[in-house]
Protein backbone atom coordinates (compact mmCIF):
# COMPACT_ATOMS: atom_id res chain seq x y z
CA UNK A 1 0.00 0.00 0.00
CA UNK A 2 1.69 3.23 -1.07
CA UNK A 3 -0.40 5.66 0.75
CA UNK A 4 -2.96 5.57 3.64
CA UNK A 5 -6.17 6.07 1.14
CA UNK A 6 -4.69 3.09 -1.21
CA UNK A 7 -4.93 0.98 2.76
CA UNK A 8 -8.46 1.96 3.20
CA UNK A 9 -9.41 1.47 -0.05
CA UNK A 10 -8.26 -1.96 0.04
CA UNK A 11 -9.38 -2.70 3.71
CA UNK A 12 -12.96 -1.42 2.94
CA UNK A 13 -12.75 -3.66 -0.27
CA UNK A 14 -12.36 -6.93 1.69
CA UNK A 15 -14.35 -6.13 4.34
CA UNK A 16 -17.53 -5.35 2.07
CA UNK A 17 -16.79 -7.69 -0.72
CA UNK A 18 -16.44 -10.73 1.32
CA UNK A 19 -16.29 -12.91 -2.58
CA UNK A 20 -13.53 -11.16 -3.83
CA UNK A 21 -10.81 -13.29 -5.40
CA UNK A 22 -8.08 -13.55 -2.98
CA UNK A 23 -5.43 -13.63 -5.28
CA UNK A 24 -6.71 -10.65 -7.18
CA UNK A 25 -6.44 -8.46 -3.90
CA UNK A 26 -2.72 -9.87 -4.56
CA UNK A 27 -2.65 -7.10 -7.17
CA UNK A 28 -1.63 -3.65 -6.30
CA UNK A 29 -3.90 -2.04 -9.20
CA UNK A 30 -6.93 -4.00 -8.25
CA UNK A 31 -9.55 -2.11 -6.88
CA UNK A 32 -13.09 -3.89 -6.70
CA UNK A 33 -15.73 -2.35 -8.48
CA UNK A 34 -17.68 -1.68 -5.43
CA UNK A 35 -15.26 0.83 -4.30
CA UNK A 36 -15.61 3.88 -5.96
CA UNK A 37 -19.32 4.17 -5.25
CA UNK A 38 -18.21 4.63 -1.08
CA UNK A 39 -16.00 6.70 0.41
CA UNK A 40 -13.20 5.26 1.82
CA UNK A 41 -12.52 6.99 5.14
CA UNK A 42 -13.06 5.69 8.80
CA UNK A 43 -16.22 7.26 9.28
CA UNK A 44 -17.52 4.93 6.74
CA UNK A 45 -15.49 2.10 8.26
CA UNK A 46 -17.39 2.75 11.51
CA UNK A 47 -21.10 3.01 9.83
CA UNK A 48 -20.23 -0.09 8.23
CA UNK A 49 -19.28 -1.77 11.80
CA UNK A 50 -22.07 -0.20 12.94
CA UNK A 51 -24.60 -2.00 10.61
CA UNK A 52 -23.10 -5.35 10.73
CA UNK A 53 -23.42 -5.47 14.63
CA UNK A 54 -26.86 -4.40 14.41
CA UNK A 55 -27.69 -6.86 12.33
CA UNK A 56 -25.80 -9.58 14.56
CA UNK A 57 -27.51 -8.46 17.21
CA UNK A 58 -31.30 -8.26 15.59
CA UNK A 59 -30.30 -12.29 14.99
CA UNK A 60 -29.78 -12.72 18.77
CA UNK A 61 -32.36 -11.08 20.57
CA UNK A 62 -31.67 -13.27 23.75
CA UNK A 63 -28.22 -11.49 24.21
CA UNK A 64 -29.40 -7.98 25.83
CA UNK A 65 -26.72 -5.80 24.69
CA UNK A 66 -26.72 -1.83 26.16
CA UNK A 67 -24.88 1.04 23.71
CA UNK A 68 -21.83 1.68 25.78
CA UNK A 69 -20.55 -1.63 25.97
CA UNK A 70 -21.67 -3.15 22.73
CA UNK A 71 -18.64 -2.34 20.34
CA UNK A 72 -16.71 -4.26 23.14
CA UNK A 73 -18.73 -7.62 23.02
CA UNK A 74 -19.59 -7.56 19.42
CA UNK A 75 -16.47 -9.11 17.85
CA UNK A 76 -13.88 -6.89 16.49
CA UNK A 77 -12.58 -6.19 12.62
CA UNK A 78 -9.03 -8.55 12.48
CA UNK A 79 -6.29 -7.05 10.24
CA UNK A 80 -3.61 -9.16 8.87
CA UNK A 81 0.14 -7.72 7.59
CA UNK A 82 1.16 -10.71 6.12
CA UNK A 83 4.70 -9.21 5.99
CA UNK A 84 5.28 -6.55 8.19
CA UNK A 85 9.17 -6.29 7.61
CA UNK A 86 7.97 -5.33 3.62
CA UNK A 87 5.15 -3.20 4.47
CA UNK A 88 5.62 0.55 3.75
CA UNK A 89 6.20 2.16 7.33
CA UNK A 90 4.59 5.40 6.69
CA UNK A 91 1.49 4.32 6.10
CA UNK A 92 1.17 1.69 8.80
CA UNK A 93 2.01 4.55 11.95
CA UNK A 94 -0.50 6.79 9.92
CA UNK A 95 -3.18 3.50 10.08
CA UNK A 96 -2.07 2.88 13.78
CA UNK A 97 -2.55 6.57 14.85
CA UNK A 98 -6.08 6.85 12.98
CA UNK A 99 -7.39 3.81 14.04
CA UNK A 100 -6.78 4.46 17.87
CA UNK A 101 -8.73 7.89 17.85
CA UNK A 102 -11.63 5.73 17.22
CA UNK A 103 -11.05 2.35 19.26
CA UNK A 104 -14.51 3.24 21.04
CA UNK A 105 -16.01 2.97 18.02
CA UNK A 106 -14.43 0.47 16.01
CA UNK A 107 -12.60 -2.51 18.34
CA UNK A 108 -9.32 -3.20 15.66
CA UNK A 109 -7.09 -6.31 16.21
CA UNK A 110 -3.89 -5.81 14.01
CA UNK A 111 -1.82 -9.42 13.11
CA UNK A 112 1.82 -8.88 12.31
CA UNK A 113 3.51 -11.59 10.76
CA UNK A 114 7.15 -11.54 11.51
CA UNK A 115 9.89 -13.16 9.95
CA UNK A 116 12.75 -12.01 11.89
CA UNK A 117 12.81 -11.32 14.98
CA UNK A 118 9.72 -9.52 17.56
CA UNK A 119 11.94 -6.11 18.08
CA UNK A 120 11.22 -4.82 14.50
CA UNK A 121 8.48 -3.60 15.81
CA UNK A 122 10.20 -0.93 17.60
CA UNK A 123 12.41 -0.49 14.87
CA UNK A 124 9.50 0.14 12.33
CA UNK A 125 7.19 1.91 14.82
CA UNK A 126 8.55 4.96 16.81
CA UNK A 127 7.15 4.39 20.82
CA UNK A 128 4.79 6.98 20.00
CA UNK A 129 3.18 5.16 17.86
CA UNK A 130 4.14 1.51 19.62
CA UNK A 131 2.70 2.68 22.92
CA UNK A 132 -0.58 3.23 21.29
CA UNK A 133 -0.70 -0.58 21.01
CA UNK A 134 -1.41 -3.64 23.54
CA UNK A 135 0.90 -5.97 22.03
CA UNK A 136 1.24 -9.87 22.44
CA UNK A 137 3.37 -12.20 21.33
CA UNK A 138 2.45 -15.60 20.00
CA UNK A 139 4.27 -17.95 17.64
CA UNK A 140 2.67 -20.31 14.71
CA UNK A 141 3.19 -24.41 14.55
CA UNK A 142 6.25 -25.46 12.94
CA UNK A 143 6.17 -26.48 9.49
CA UNK A 144 7.25 -29.93 10.63
CA UNK A 145 4.32 -30.28 13.06
CA UNK A 146 1.80 -28.95 10.41
CA UNK A 147 4.00 -31.90 7.95
CA UNK A 148 3.13 -34.55 10.54
CA UNK A 149 -0.81 -33.37 11.02
CA UNK A 150 -1.26 -33.71 7.10
CA UNK A 151 0.87 -37.37 7.02
CA UNK A 152 -1.42 -38.65 10.05
CA UNK A 153 -4.87 -37.15 8.77
CA UNK A 154 -4.16 -37.87 4.81
CA UNK A 155 -1.84 -41.44 4.74
CA UNK A 156 -1.80 -42.78 8.48
CA UNK A 157 -5.77 -43.26 8.10
CA UNK A 158 -8.04 -45.79 6.22
CA UNK A 159 -10.41 -43.33 5.00
CA UNK A 160 -8.82 -42.65 1.83
CA UNK A 161 -8.14 -46.10 -0.20
CA UNK A 162 -5.69 -44.03 -2.60
CA UNK A 163 -1.79 -44.14 -0.86
CA UNK A 164 1.95 -43.59 -1.53
CA UNK A 165 4.63 -46.00 -1.75
CA UNK A 166 7.86 -45.99 0.78
CA UNK A 167 10.04 -44.06 -1.99
CA UNK A 168 7.30 -41.78 -3.49
CA UNK A 169 6.70 -40.79 0.01
CA UNK A 170 10.89 -40.27 1.23
CA UNK A 171 11.28 -38.20 -2.43
CA UNK A 172 8.40 -35.65 -0.76
CA UNK A 173 9.46 -35.67 2.55
CA UNK A 174 13.38 -34.81 1.15
CA UNK A 175 11.85 -32.87 -1.03
CA UNK A 176 10.35 -30.52 2.14
CA UNK A 177 13.56 -31.28 4.52
CA UNK A 178 15.89 -30.21 2.29
CA UNK A 179 14.98 -27.75 -0.27
CA UNK A 180 11.76 -25.64 1.25
CA UNK A 181 9.94 -26.45 4.36
CA UNK A 182 6.84 -25.38 1.95
CA UNK A 183 3.94 -27.17 3.50
CA UNK A 184 1.90 -26.25 0.38
CA UNK A 185 4.11 -27.79 -1.93
CA UNK A 186 4.28 -30.88 0.04
CA UNK A 187 0.37 -31.16 -0.22
CA UNK A 188 0.79 -29.87 -4.34
CA UNK A 189 3.17 -33.28 -4.88
CA UNK A 190 0.86 -35.14 -3.12
CA UNK A 191 -1.93 -33.75 -5.63
CA UNK A 192 0.47 -34.21 -8.70
CA UNK A 193 0.79 -38.11 -7.07
CA UNK A 194 -2.92 -38.40 -7.11
CA UNK A 195 -3.35 -37.04 -10.72
CA UNK A 196 -0.22 -39.31 -11.71
CA UNK A 197 -1.96 -42.59 -10.44
CA UNK A 198 -5.00 -42.14 -11.95
CA UNK A 199 -3.75 -41.55 -15.50
CA UNK A 200 -1.13 -44.03 -15.83
CA UNK A 201 -2.88 -46.68 -14.03
CA UNK A 202 -5.65 -48.58 -16.35
CA UNK A 203 -7.31 -50.45 -13.21
CA UNK A 204 -7.03 -47.27 -10.42
CA UNK A 205 -10.60 -47.16 -10.97
CA UNK A 206 -10.88 -49.89 -8.20
CA UNK A 207 -9.11 -47.47 -5.96
CA UNK A 208 -12.30 -46.38 -4.36
CA UNK A 209 -13.95 -46.99 -1.07
CA UNK A 210 -14.54 -50.48 -0.02
CA UNK A 211 -18.55 -49.64 -0.50
CA UNK A 212 -17.53 -49.27 -4.24
CA UNK A 213 -15.42 -52.10 -4.67
CA UNK A 214 -17.62 -54.85 -5.85
CA UNK A 215 -19.99 -52.47 -8.17
CA UNK A 216 -16.25 -51.62 -10.01
CA UNK A 217 -15.41 -54.98 -10.28
CA UNK A 218 -18.25 -56.72 -11.65
CA UNK A 219 -18.28 -53.56 -13.94
CA UNK A 220 -14.64 -54.38 -15.33
CA UNK A 221 -14.48 -55.10 -19.33
CA UNK A 222 -12.01 -58.43 -20.35
CA UNK A 223 -8.98 -55.98 -21.31
CA UNK A 224 -8.93 -54.78 -17.82
CA UNK A 225 -9.27 -58.30 -16.29
CA UNK A 226 -6.21 -58.66 -18.98
CA UNK A 227 -4.54 -55.96 -16.89
CA UNK A 228 -5.39 -57.49 -13.54
CA UNK A 229 -3.52 -60.96 -14.98
CA UNK A 230 -0.45 -58.73 -16.00
CA UNK A 231 0.22 -57.28 -12.55
CA UNK A 232 3.49 -58.08 -10.74
CA UNK A 233 1.99 -59.32 -7.60
CA UNK A 234 -1.19 -60.87 -9.11
CA UNK A 235 0.89 -63.38 -10.85
CA UNK A 236 3.28 -63.82 -7.78
CA UNK A 237 -0.32 -65.01 -6.70
CA UNK A 238 -1.61 -67.22 -9.47
CA UNK A 239 2.10 -69.25 -8.89
CA UNK A 240 1.55 -70.06 -5.26
CA UNK A 241 -2.46 -71.29 -5.99
CA UNK A 242 -2.62 -74.58 -7.35
CA UNK A 243 -3.13 -75.76 -10.66
CA UNK A 244 -6.96 -76.05 -10.96
CA UNK A 245 -7.10 -72.66 -9.56
CA UNK A 246 -4.25 -71.18 -11.80
CA UNK A 247 -6.34 -72.06 -14.85
CA UNK A 248 -9.13 -70.72 -13.22
CA UNK A 249 -7.66 -67.33 -12.46
CA UNK A 250 -6.04 -66.63 -16.22
CA UNK A 251 -9.16 -67.64 -18.25
CA UNK A 252 -12.02 -67.23 -16.01
CA UNK A 253 -12.98 -63.37 -16.33
CA UNK A 254 -15.96 -64.16 -13.68
CA UNK A 255 -13.82 -66.43 -10.90
CA UNK A 256 -11.10 -63.35 -11.51
CA UNK A 257 -13.55 -60.69 -9.86
CA UNK A 258 -14.92 -62.36 -7.49
CA UNK A 259 -11.28 -63.32 -6.37
CA UNK A 260 -10.39 -59.75 -7.04
CA UNK A 261 -12.50 -58.39 -4.70
CA UNK A 262 -11.84 -60.61 -2.11
CA UNK A 263 -8.31 -59.46 -2.56
CA UNK A 264 -9.29 -55.70 -2.24
CA UNK A 265 -11.15 -56.49 0.84
CA UNK A 266 -8.37 -57.75 2.04
CA UNK A 267 -6.13 -55.24 0.82
CA UNK A 268 -8.32 -52.51 3.13
CA UNK A 269 -8.83 -54.63 5.90
CA UNK A 270 -4.84 -54.51 6.19
CA UNK A 271 -4.40 -50.70 6.10
CA UNK A 272 -7.37 -50.43 8.95
CA UNK A 273 -4.90 -53.15 10.74
CA UNK A 274 -1.48 -51.62 9.35
CA UNK A 275 -2.30 -48.18 10.46
CA UNK A 276 -3.38 -49.33 14.34
CA UNK A 277 -0.13 -51.39 14.97
CA UNK A 278 2.42 -48.94 13.43
CA UNK A 279 1.06 -46.57 16.23
CA UNK A 280 1.76 -48.76 18.85
CA UNK A 281 5.38 -49.56 17.72
CA UNK A 282 5.63 -46.02 17.32
CA UNK A 283 4.53 -45.72 21.46
CA UNK A 284 7.45 -47.57 21.64
CA UNK A 285 10.46 -46.53 19.57
CA UNK A 286 9.44 -43.12 19.97
CA UNK A 287 10.90 -42.66 23.54
CA UNK A 288 13.74 -45.29 23.24
CA UNK A 289 17.40 -43.57 23.43
CA UNK A 290 18.89 -41.97 20.13
CA UNK A 291 15.99 -43.30 18.25
CA UNK A 292 16.63 -45.91 16.22
CA UNK A 293 14.03 -46.20 14.26
CA UNK A 294 12.98 -42.42 14.09
CA UNK A 295 11.53 -40.04 16.13
CA UNK A 296 8.26 -39.07 14.34
CA UNK A 297 6.09 -41.85 12.85
CA UNK A 298 6.78 -40.75 9.75
CA UNK A 299 9.97 -42.25 9.75
CA UNK A 300 8.73 -45.09 11.14
CA UNK A 301 6.17 -45.28 8.28
CA UNK A 302 8.73 -45.22 5.18
CA UNK A 303 10.94 -48.04 7.47
CA UNK A 304 7.99 -50.17 7.01
CA UNK A 305 6.95 -49.29 3.67
CA UNK A 306 10.26 -49.98 2.23
CA UNK A 307 11.22 -53.37 3.74
CA UNK A 308 10.28 -55.83 6.14
CA UNK A 309 11.26 -53.68 9.42
CA UNK A 310 12.25 -56.81 11.76
CA UNK A 311 15.06 -57.68 9.42
CA UNK A 312 16.42 -54.89 10.18
CA UNK A 313 19.59 -53.68 12.86
CA UNK A 314 17.47 -50.68 13.93
CA UNK A 315 14.63 -53.26 15.07
CA UNK A 316 16.94 -55.25 16.86
CA UNK A 317 18.44 -52.60 18.97
CA UNK A 318 14.69 -50.90 19.51
CA UNK A 319 14.23 -54.46 21.10
CA UNK A 320 17.21 -55.23 23.25
CA UNK A 321 16.53 -51.29 24.39
CA UNK A 322 12.56 -52.11 24.95
CA UNK A 323 13.76 -54.49 26.93
CA UNK A 324 15.35 -52.60 29.53
CA UNK A 325 12.27 -50.09 30.03
CA UNK A 326 11.39 -49.47 33.29
CA UNK A 327 7.93 -50.75 34.80
CA UNK A 328 6.42 -47.07 34.80
CA UNK A 329 6.95 -46.86 31.37
CA UNK A 330 5.89 -50.01 30.03
CA UNK A 331 2.43 -49.74 31.93
CA UNK A 332 1.98 -46.17 30.08
CA UNK A 333 2.69 -47.49 26.87
CA UNK A 334 0.24 -50.07 26.70
CA UNK A 335 -2.28 -48.27 28.13
CA UNK A 336 -1.44 -46.16 25.36
CA UNK A 337 -1.58 -49.10 22.74
CA UNK A 338 -4.68 -50.03 24.18
CA UNK A 339 -6.08 -47.22 23.54
CA UNK A 340 -5.03 -47.22 19.94
CA UNK A 341 -6.72 -50.67 19.17
CA UNK A 342 -9.96 -49.93 21.20
CA UNK A 343 -10.46 -46.52 18.93
CA UNK A 344 -9.37 -48.75 15.45
CA UNK A 345 -11.90 -50.06 13.41
CA UNK A 346 -10.09 -53.31 12.54
CA UNK A 347 -11.67 -56.17 13.75
CA UNK A 348 -9.37 -58.33 14.45
CA UNK A 349 -8.06 -56.66 17.75
CA UNK A 350 -10.33 -58.01 20.30
CA UNK A 351 -8.41 -60.57 21.35
CA UNK A 352 -5.08 -58.25 21.12
CA UNK A 353 -6.39 -55.66 23.47
CA UNK A 354 -7.52 -58.41 25.93
CA UNK A 355 -3.87 -59.90 25.81
CA UNK A 356 -2.78 -56.43 26.65
CA UNK A 357 -4.95 -55.72 29.76
CA UNK A 358 -3.91 -59.08 30.97
CA UNK A 359 -0.27 -57.75 30.58
CA UNK A 360 -1.30 -54.85 33.03
CA UNK A 361 -3.38 -56.50 35.44
CA UNK A 362 -0.15 -58.93 35.86
CA UNK A 363 2.38 -55.89 36.41
CA UNK A 364 -0.54 -53.89 38.68
CA UNK A 365 -0.21 -57.60 41.03
CA UNK A 366 3.52 -58.00 40.74
CA UNK A 367 5.29 -58.49 43.81
CA UNK A 368 8.67 -58.00 43.35
CA UNK A 369 10.58 -60.90 44.71
CA UNK A 370 13.55 -59.80 47.81
CA UNK A 371 15.36 -63.24 47.40
CA UNK A 372 18.13 -61.44 45.18
CA UNK A 373 18.66 -58.75 47.66
CA UNK A 374 18.67 -60.88 50.65
CA UNK A 375 21.51 -63.18 48.88
CA UNK A 376 23.42 -59.96 48.06
CA UNK A 377 23.22 -58.78 51.97
CA UNK A 378 24.14 -62.33 53.14
CA UNK A 379 27.09 -62.12 50.49
CA UNK A 380 27.85 -58.84 51.22
CA UNK A 381 28.05 -59.47 55.03
CA UNK A 382 30.62 -63.26 54.16
CA UNK A 383 33.08 -60.92 52.10
CA UNK A 384 33.32 -58.55 55.26
CA UNK A 385 33.89 -61.11 57.97
CA UNK A 386 36.97 -62.79 55.63
CA UNK A 387 39.68 -60.93 55.26
CA UNK A 388 42.29 -63.66 54.14
CA UNK A 389 43.18 -62.86 50.31
CA UNK A 390 42.48 -66.51 49.27
CA UNK A 391 39.02 -66.89 50.87
CA UNK A 392 38.30 -63.45 49.53
CA UNK A 393 39.34 -63.85 45.94
CA UNK A 394 37.13 -67.07 46.02
CA UNK A 395 34.00 -65.47 47.57
CA UNK A 396 34.43 -63.01 44.81
CA UNK A 397 34.49 -65.62 41.73
CA UNK A 398 31.16 -67.26 43.58
CA UNK A 399 29.32 -63.86 43.63
CA UNK A 400 30.65 -63.68 40.19
CA UNK A 401 29.09 -67.09 38.76
CA UNK A 402 25.57 -66.26 41.47
CA UNK A 403 25.20 -63.28 39.28
CA UNK A 404 25.72 -64.93 35.96
CA UNK A 405 23.23 -67.79 36.60
CA UNK A 406 21.01 -66.15 38.62
CA UNK A 407 17.48 -66.11 37.16
CA UNK A 408 15.14 -63.18 36.11
CA UNK A 409 13.04 -61.70 38.29
CA UNK A 410 9.04 -62.35 37.78
CA UNK A 411 9.07 -58.24 36.39
CA UNK A 412 11.77 -59.09 33.95
CA UNK A 413 10.17 -62.17 32.48
CA UNK A 414 7.15 -60.55 32.12
CA UNK A 415 8.36 -57.45 30.32
CA UNK A 416 10.59 -59.94 27.59
CA UNK A 417 6.92 -61.37 27.27
CA UNK A 418 5.36 -58.11 26.58
CA UNK A 419 8.37 -57.14 23.87
CA UNK A 420 7.94 -60.57 22.36
CA UNK A 421 4.28 -59.89 22.10
CA UNK A 422 4.34 -56.89 20.18
CA UNK A 423 7.18 -58.54 17.94
CA UNK A 424 5.01 -61.24 16.82
CA UNK A 425 1.99 -58.01 16.32
CA UNK A 426 5.08 -56.42 13.91
CA UNK A 427 5.59 -59.12 12.13
CA UNK A 428 2.11 -60.31 11.25
CA UNK A 429 1.08 -56.91 10.49
CA UNK A 430 3.53 -54.57 9.16
CA UNK A 431 4.16 -56.37 6.45
CA UNK A 432 5.83 -54.26 3.12
CA UNK A 433 3.10 -53.45 1.13
CA UNK A 434 4.71 -54.47 -1.81
CA UNK A 435 4.13 -58.18 -0.74
CA UNK A 436 0.67 -57.11 -0.52
CA UNK A 437 -1.15 -58.69 -4.06
CA UNK A 438 -2.43 -56.17 -6.24
CA UNK A 439 -0.66 -53.39 -4.60
CA UNK A 440 -0.28 -51.55 -7.44
CA UNK A 441 -4.14 -50.62 -8.21
CA UNK A 442 -3.89 -48.77 -4.59
CA UNK A 443 -0.24 -47.44 -3.85
CA UNK A 444 1.69 -44.91 -6.52
CA UNK A 445 5.36 -45.87 -6.48
CA UNK A 446 6.38 -44.20 -9.41
CA UNK A 447 9.45 -42.21 -7.73
CA UNK A 448 11.19 -41.86 -10.81
CA UNK A 449 8.24 -40.17 -11.94
CA UNK A 450 7.11 -37.88 -9.55
CA UNK A 451 11.37 -36.63 -8.84
CA UNK A 452 11.46 -36.05 -12.60
CA UNK A 453 8.26 -33.36 -12.54
CA UNK A 454 9.55 -32.02 -8.52
CA UNK A 455 13.50 -32.08 -8.79
CA UNK A 456 13.94 -29.26 -10.84
CA UNK A 457 17.92 -29.81 -12.93
CA UNK A 458 18.34 -26.75 -15.15
CA UNK A 459 21.61 -27.31 -16.28
CA UNK A 460 20.53 -30.48 -17.57
CA UNK A 461 17.31 -28.88 -19.46
CA UNK A 462 19.41 -26.38 -20.84
CA UNK A 463 22.05 -27.80 -22.08
CA UNK A 464 19.74 -30.37 -23.54
CA UNK A 465 17.82 -27.19 -25.06
CA UNK A 466 21.10 -25.99 -27.03
CA UNK A 467 22.62 -28.91 -27.72
CA UNK A 468 19.15 -30.63 -28.86
CA UNK A 469 16.64 -27.92 -29.96
CA UNK A 470 14.62 -30.67 -31.49
CA UNK A 471 13.97 -32.36 -28.24
CA UNK A 472 11.27 -29.16 -27.02
CA UNK A 473 10.83 -27.66 -30.11
CA UNK A 474 9.74 -30.84 -31.88
CA UNK A 475 10.91 -29.42 -35.55
CA UNK A 476 11.90 -32.10 -37.77
CA UNK A 477 14.43 -29.91 -39.90
CA UNK A 478 16.36 -29.36 -36.49
CA UNK A 479 16.99 -33.15 -35.79
CA UNK A 480 20.50 -33.86 -36.91
CA UNK A 481 22.10 -37.44 -36.61
CA UNK A 482 25.70 -37.96 -35.89
CA UNK A 483 26.55 -34.89 -33.97
CA UNK A 484 26.15 -32.12 -36.44
CA UNK A 485 25.00 -28.65 -36.58
CA UNK A 486 22.20 -27.50 -38.40
CA UNK A 487 22.30 -24.19 -39.79
CA UNK A 488 18.35 -23.78 -39.48
CA UNK A 489 18.95 -24.44 -35.39
CA UNK A 490 18.56 -21.26 -33.49
CA UNK A 491 21.98 -19.09 -33.24
CA UNK A 492 22.52 -19.80 -29.59
CA UNK A 493 22.36 -23.62 -30.15
CA UNK A 494 24.80 -23.23 -33.04
CA UNK A 495 27.32 -20.81 -30.72
CA UNK A 496 26.54 -23.15 -28.06
CA UNK A 497 27.73 -26.62 -30.10
CA UNK A 498 30.83 -24.38 -31.36
CA UNK A 499 32.17 -23.98 -27.78
CA UNK A 500 31.67 -26.94 -26.81
CA UNK A 501 34.34 -28.09 -29.48
CA UNK A 502 36.93 -25.30 -27.98
CA UNK A 503 39.22 -25.08 -24.89
CA UNK A 504 39.90 -22.60 -21.81
CA UNK A 505 40.37 -19.75 -23.84
CA UNK A 506 37.85 -19.09 -26.96
CA UNK A 507 39.15 -17.06 -29.70
CA UNK A 508 35.99 -14.94 -30.87
CA UNK A 509 37.57 -14.27 -34.33
CA UNK A 510 37.48 -18.46 -34.75
CA UNK A 511 34.54 -18.39 -33.12
CA UNK A 512 32.68 -15.66 -35.34
CA UNK A 513 34.19 -17.56 -38.50
CA UNK A 514 32.99 -21.05 -37.86
CA UNK A 515 29.78 -19.51 -36.77
CA UNK A 516 29.52 -17.83 -40.18
CA UNK A 517 30.44 -21.02 -41.94
CA UNK A 518 27.39 -22.69 -40.33
CA UNK A 519 25.00 -20.31 -41.12
CA UNK A 520 26.45 -19.97 -44.70
CA UNK A 521 25.84 -23.23 -45.47
CA UNK A 522 22.76 -23.01 -46.99
CA UNK A 523 23.39 -19.57 -48.99
CA UNK A 524 23.27 -19.58 -52.72
CA UNK A 525 27.53 -19.22 -53.63
CA UNK A 526 26.84 -17.29 -56.44
CA UNK A 527 25.68 -13.70 -54.06
CA UNK A 528 26.77 -10.94 -55.54
CA UNK A 529 28.94 -9.14 -53.08
CA UNK A 530 26.49 -6.47 -51.98
CA UNK A 531 24.49 -8.83 -50.79
CA UNK A 532 27.24 -10.79 -49.07
CA UNK A 533 28.78 -7.72 -47.39
CA UNK A 534 24.51 -7.29 -46.07
CA UNK A 535 24.74 -10.89 -45.17
CA UNK A 536 28.04 -10.31 -43.05
CA UNK A 537 27.17 -7.67 -41.00
CA UNK A 538 23.96 -9.33 -39.81
CA UNK A 539 25.62 -12.51 -39.12
CA UNK A 540 28.22 -10.87 -37.30
CA UNK A 541 25.25 -8.69 -35.21
CA UNK A 542 23.75 -12.35 -34.62
CA UNK A 543 26.81 -13.94 -33.29
CA UNK A 544 26.97 -11.04 -31.01
CA UNK A 545 23.68 -11.50 -29.35
CA UNK A 546 24.17 -15.37 -29.15
CA UNK A 547 27.61 -15.01 -27.19
CA UNK A 548 26.13 -12.20 -25.10
CA UNK A 549 23.18 -14.88 -24.39
CA UNK A 550 25.34 -17.50 -23.60
CA UNK A 551 27.75 -15.31 -21.12
CA UNK A 552 24.11 -14.44 -19.51
CA UNK A 553 23.66 -18.14 -18.93
CA UNK A 554 26.43 -18.33 -17.25
CA UNK A 555 28.71 -20.36 -19.53
CA UNK A 556 31.70 -18.32 -20.64
CA UNK A 557 33.52 -14.54 -19.30
CA UNK A 558 35.30 -12.26 -20.57
CA UNK A 559 38.69 -12.70 -20.31
CA UNK A 560 41.80 -10.25 -19.28
CA UNK A 561 44.41 -12.70 -20.38
CA UNK A 562 44.35 -12.80 -23.96
CA UNK A 563 42.97 -10.19 -26.21
CA UNK A 564 39.41 -11.03 -28.53
CA UNK A 565 39.10 -13.69 -26.26
CA UNK A 566 36.55 -15.39 -23.70
CA UNK A 567 37.07 -18.33 -20.96
CA UNK A 568 34.78 -21.23 -20.99
CA UNK A 569 33.09 -21.88 -17.39
CA UNK A 570 31.50 -25.09 -17.99
CA UNK A 571 32.73 -28.88 -19.19
CA UNK A 572 31.50 -32.00 -19.55
CA UNK A 573 28.33 -31.07 -21.40
CA UNK A 574 27.03 -29.60 -17.87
Amino acid sequence: CEGIKNLMQKLMGQLMNCDIDVDSLEDEDYVPVSQNRIRCSMSSLISWYDSVTKKTDSETPSKKRNSSSRHWQSPPVVVIFKDMESFTTKVLQDFIVISSQHIHELPLVLVFGIATSPMIIHRLLPHSVSSLLCIELFQSLSCKEHLSTIIDKLLLTSRFPFKLGGKVLQVLINIFLYHDFSVQNFIKGFQLCIVEHFYSQPLSVLCCQPVDVKKRVYSLSHDQCENIRRLPSFRRYVEKQESEKQIELLTNDSFLKEETEKLLEDLHAYHENYVSILRCLHVFTSSLPKYPLGKQIRELHCACLENRVWETEDYESSLQLARMLNKTDLVTMLQQCVEILMSSSGKEFDKTVEKLKEFLTQFQNLEEASQERDVSVSSQKEVQKKTDLYHLQKTLLELKESRRSKKLTKFEMLRFEVVDYIDSLVRKYLVPADDRTLHEILYFNAATVLRGHLNAAPRTALHTALNNPHWYLKNQALKCDGGGISNKAPDICIVYKLHLECGRLINLVDWLEAFSTVVMAAEEPNADAASSDQVDDIIHARFIRAVSELELLGFIKPSKQKTDHVARLTWGGC
